[in-house]
């Protein structure tokens, strides 16, 4: 399970909108790093161009300029760019103050040994959650190729709609609304399942999706608040034959709900039980 590249629609916005205080330039570039993060094989100029919707001779500028300041590397006897480390000292930044990963890892290692299945702590991150610890446990049947870093659909995935489910009103709603952008003609039938997903989650406390993300893959989510505020989710989950939503229900989701408390109870967060929520805007 690789997130995909983002659309042309989305890298472009993302480049060219914003406050009349963004300077372009530096948006462009990490529109560029941020496809090439998420794509699967290293990336040329014009594969860029497609994907960001920047012109082909700003796009080379921006390349030229994240080589030269150690940002990307290019490809010995090719066009192509990737990643190098100096990318990985701006994230390795973030998870050093990030220190409730380690604090919440013993717990999350529990849940995933206690029920086999692979376990996710994730973050928001724009439109997607952002895995920010990945356990597998070590009987799991079928281990997540999920890892740190990697990015998970919002809308119909079960840590993506724990985390819209935690939200206050008027952020869900916003969220909600940059989500249909984004979506487009698809909206309504995300949207239809979506609804039914975010009921079932405000009214019994914890998040499901079976098999909608990825055919075969069941998973249970829960959301929790840290002291100051910010939001995470636990994802939970696995094969289909190994987990159905009988079992994640009956065994997975108590073992869920223990390691929230106790990771919200080790960092002096809140384990958070959401309240009734409106139904998102369908298109028409």
């Amino acid at each position: 399970m690789t997130s995909n590249s983002p659309s042309r629609s989305e890298a472009a916005r993302d480049s060219k909108d914003g406050s009349a205080d963004e300077v372009t330039a530096l948006a462009r570039g990490l529109t560029v790093l941020r496809a090439i993060a998420a794509a699967e094989t290293p990336l040329g100029n014009r594969e860029l161009t497609e994907l960001t919707g920047i012109p082909k001779a700003t796009l080379s500028r921006l390349t030229g300029t994240l080589v030269s300041t150690g940002f990307l590397a290019r490809l010995p006897d090719s066009e192509r760019f990737v990643l190098t480390s100096s990318v990985l000292e701006l994230s390795s930044g973030f998870l050093r103050n990030a220190d409730l990963r380690e604090r919440a890892r013993p717990f999350l290692t529990r849940l995933a040994e206690r029920t086999a299945l692979s376990v996710h702590l994730a973050v928001r991150d724009r439109l997607d959650m952002v895995v920010i610890d990945a356990i597998r446990p070590r009987s799991a049947v079928l281990v997540s190729r999920l890892e740190v870093g990697s990015r998970i659909d919002m809308s119909r995935t079960a840590v993506g709609r724990a985390y819209l489910v935690a939200l206050d009103a008027d952020s869900r709603a916003e969220l909600t609304t940059a989500l249909q952008a984004a979506a487009g003609n698809d909206w309504g039938f995300v949207s239809s399942r979506m609804d039914a997903a975010l009921a079932e989650t405000a009214s019994q406390g914890y998040a499901m999706a079976i098999g909608e993300w990825y055919e075969g893959l069941n998973a249970i989510a829960g959301a929790f608040a840290g002291p100051n505020g910010e939001l995470y989710a636990i994802n939970c989950g696995g094969a289909a034959q190994q987990c159905p939503r009988d079992w994640l229900v009956s065994h997975a989701m108590p073992l869920l709900r223990e390691c929230v408390e106790r990771i919200a109870e080790e960092i002096g967060g809140t384990a958070l039980l959401p309240a009734p929520i409106r139904p998102a805007p369908h298109s028409r």
